[in-house]
């Protein structure tokens, strides 16, 4: 068994006005230096600036940085040359959804700095993870890289609860994977003698369990369930930390989504799509496909090609070609011969296409 090196957030805040304490998260973490602000043009105003007039008023020296929504990648090159010649920076602040915080996470990486996770929406597990979803890394298509686990998390449920519904429907998505993702893994160690966590899997499959045990509060958009999500997602991030992988997290319903996101003409959200590749994949491995589709139908999340509002071929197109975005990770596509009809039949049968 390979040896990997555990490493995780030294400090997590979750809870309403958690924002509000960054200036002591700072202070606890000894960061004396300036502080570049990565945020968004759509959160600029929700948190952005919030947490860039905090800094100030704490006498705190920071730059704020709004990046393109179109092409944030380019502006972390220009930031990256900028630093290079700049020896006081500390830290970097990601403030916004899961692109701002992969860009967080790709400029940490770049340059050697720390950064802290500061999400606007419960829309996606990287919140505490150390994988960046990056789609052009080095002009190529790259589902995700290994970067570093934030060095704090500071979740304000007050601000997630004000995103709009579906990015919080795309988070238990997100965390619904993990009920397949847990069996590819299993699939690999049985297959193949891939290492496989049992800890790191327990608390994936604990955070979809909790999703599952929760689908109706969540829908009705009740405090404690926002922050279950949140902390749900947090885990799944602390579970790829233990892991040294995104195995807990990602399995073959993930494949099949960033396949999505090359094929479809216009791609749905991140974790929509996990959430019905997850209804797919279930059905191969033989498991309870129809719990996991109530329990999206119940949260409010998509599970057919028309709720996700991709063509019904598009689907059939990204379960056949799945198993290619990943060759090196073995998941139940690897067990199973889909051509054009199969996969027609799987997507067919489970509802996801009308057929």
């Amino acid at each position: 068994m390979s040896v990997h090196k555990i490493a995780l957030p030294q400090k997590i805040l979750v809870g309403p006005g958690a924002i509000d304490h960054i200036n002591n998260v700072c202070t606890d973490l000894k960061i004396h230096g300036k502080i570049i602000i990565l945020t968004g043009p759509h959160v600029k105003g929700v948190a952005g600036e919030y947490v860039y007039k905090i800094l100030s008023n704490s006498n705190m020296e920071s730059e704020l940085y709004v990046l393109n929504a179109k092409n944030p990648i380019y502006e972390i090159e220009n930031i990256s040359e900028k630093l290079k010649t700049s020896s006081n920076v500390d830290c970097i602040f990601g403030v916004g959804g899961g692109k701002i915080i992969d860009m967080a996470k790709l400029l940490s990486l770049k340059n050697g700095i720390p950064y802290i996770s500061i999400p606007t929406a419960a829309s996606h597990d990287g919140i505490a993870s150390p994988m960046a979803s990056i789609k052009l890394f080095n002009g190529k298509y790259k589902p995700s890289i290994m970067a570093s686990p934030p060095l704090a998390v500071v979740a304000d449920s007050n601000i997630i609860i004000k995103a709009p519904y579906k990015l919080l429907a795309s988070g238990c998505g997100d965390i619904i994977a993990k009920f397949t993702a847990i069996r590819d893994w299993r699939l690999a160690k049985k297959r193949i003698n891939e290492y496989y966590g049992e800890y790191a899997a327990s608390l994936a499959l604990m955070s979809a369990n909790l999703i599952v045990k929760h689908a109706k509060n969540i829908r009705e958009l009740k405090e404690e369930s926002v922050r279950t999500v949140v902390e749900a997602l947090i885990s799944c991030g602390v579970a790829m930390c233990i892991a040294g992988s995104s195995r807990p997290c990602s399995g073959s319903e993930h494949l099949f989504s960033h396949a999505l996101d090359i094929i479809a003409k216009k791609p749905a959200l991140h974790g929509e799509q996990c959430g019905v590749g997850t209804i797919i994949m279930m059905y191969l491995h033989g498991g309870n496909w129809q719990r996991i589709k109530q329990t999206l139908s119940i949260i409010g999340a998509p599970t057919t090609a028309k709720e996700l509002g991709i063509e019904e071929n598009e689907v059939i197109e990204a379960i056949i070609k799945a198993k290619e975005i990943r060759k090196d990770r073995y998941t139940i596509l690897h067990e199973k011969s889909l051509g054009w009809k199969e996969a027609e039949n799987v997507a067919s049968i489970t509802g996801v296409i009308k057929g």
